[in-house]
C-alpha cells in the first residue's frame, strides 16, 4: 500500500474527485426546460451517453466551443430537438456551469488543506477543456494554490490517454513515478494513470469497485492523504 517513496507531486481529477455536479442529464434538462423544451432524465442520459461514446478523438483538437456545440447537437439530434438546435447548442455551453450546481467535496477540502503546507507539488489533469477548469475554479474556493492544470486541450486526447498524464509531468518537471494521481474512475483515472507510469489511488467514496483487489483504493481523499503522508 506504500505510495509515496520518491514522491514529489500529488495530482488529482477534478469532477467526482474534488468537486461534485449535477449529473449531465439533470443539467441539459434543466437548461432545456427554461427554453420551453422537456425531455425525461432518462431520455437525456441516454442522449448524453450516445455523445460521448460516439465524439472521434480528432474531435478534441477543436476549439473549445466548435467542441461542445457539435457535442451538444449530437445530443439533440438524439432526442429529437430540430428547432433552433444551434443557438440551443451555443446556449447549452454558456449557461452549462451556473446550472451544474459546483459543490467541494467536504473531505476534498480537508486534503487540500493537509497538502498546503507540504513540499508537493499539486495539479488537476481533467477530461474537461482550460476553460471549463476556470469556469470551475471561479465558482467554489479551494484552500490551496495548483501548480499545473491539464485539461484535454492540453493535448488534444482525453483520459485514459497517457500523454494527458505526461504533459502534466512534463510541466511540473518531474519523472511519471514521482506523481500520485488520485482520481474516481478505474479506467480513465487508474489505469490511465498507470499506464503512463504515474502511482495511483482510487477514491471509493460508494465502495462501487471493492471488486478491483489489483488497485490501491480509499473511501476520501482524507484517507488518499494518509496514505500518502503516513512515511514521511
Amino acid at each position: 500500500m506504500v505510495v509515496v517513496m520518491g514522491l514529489r507531486a500529488v495530482l488529482f481529477d477534478l469532477g467526482g474527485t474534488l468537486i461534485r455536479t449535477a449529473h449531465p442529464a439533470d443539467i441539459i434538462r434543466r437548461i432545456l426546460g427554461k427554453h420551453g423544451i422537456e425531455r425525461s432524465v432518462e431520455e437525456i442520459a441516454l442522449a448524453h451517453k450516445f455523445a460521448e461514446e460516439n465524439t472521434p478523438l480528432e474531435d478534441y483538437g477543436l476549439p473549445y466551443y466548435e467542441f461542445w456545440i457539435k457535442w451538444n447537437r449530437r445530443i439533440f439530434d438524439r432526442l429529437g430537438v430540430k428547432d433552433e438546435n444551434d443557438f440551443l447548442a451555443r446556449v447549452l455551453v454558456d449557461e452549462w456551469w451556473d446550472n451544474a450546481g459546483i459543490e467541494v467535496y467536504p473531505d476534498a477540502e480537508g486534503a487540500l488543506i493537509r497538502l498546503r503546507g507540504s513540499e508537493f507539488k499539486v495539479g488537476i489533469i481533467t477530461n474537461a477543456f482550460k476553460k471549463d477548469i476556470e469556469e470551475i475554479l471561479k465558482r467554489v474556493e479551494m484552500p490551496i494554490k495548483f501548480n499545473v492544470f491539464v485539461g484535454i486541450d492540453s493535448v488534444k486526447k482525453p483520459k485514459p490517454s497517457p500523454e494527458i498524464f505526461l504533459h502534466a509531468i512534463r510541466m511540473l518537471g518531474i519523472r511519471p513515478n514521482e506523481a500520485v494521481y488520485i482520481g474516481d474512475d478505474p479506467e480513465k483515472d487508474y489505469i490511465g494513470a498507470t499506464n503512463a507510469g504515474l502511482r495511483a489511488i482510487l477514491v471509493d467514496r460508494s465502495l462501487a469497485y471493492m471488486d478491483r483487489k489489483n488497485m490501491i483504493k480509499v473511501r476520501n481523499l482524507n484517507e488518499a492523504l494518509d496514505l500518502i503522508l503516513e512515511s514521511l
